[in-house]
C-alpha cells in the first residue's frame, strides 16, 4: 500500500468526486467545496505532504490550490537557504 492510499483511506474525500478536487479553468466555486471536505479532514496534513513532496501540479491537496502550494515550496526554499 502505497503513502497516498493509506491517506486517501481515511481521508474525508473519500468516495468524493474526484472533480470536485481537480478544477477546470473557471472552476473557482467548486474549489471552496473541496476545501470545505479538506477543512474537517484527519489526514489534511499528511495529504498536504504528500502533494509537496511529489510535486502535485493540479488539483486541491490537503486544502490548498496549485497557487497555494507554489507559494509554500518558495517559503520552504527560501527559509532553507537561508540558515
Amino acid at each position: 500500500m502505497s503513502q497516498i492510499d493509506f491517506v486517501y483511506d481515511h481521508a474525508a474525500c473519500a468516495g468524493s468526486d474526484t472533480s470536485v478536487f481537480f478544477l477546470v479553468k473557471g472552476g473557482r466555486g467548486l474549489a471552496a467545496v473541496a476545501k470545505k471536505i479538506c477543512a474537517g479532514c484527519d489526514v489534511k496534513e499528511e495529504c498536504l505532504e504528500y502533494a509537496l513532496a511529489t510535486r502535485q501540479a493540479h488539483g486541491i491537496w490537503g486544502g490548498t490550490t496549485e497557487r497555494h502550494r507554489r507559494r509554500i515550496v518558495k517559503e520552504l526554499v527560501a527559509a532553507d537557504t537561508a540558515t
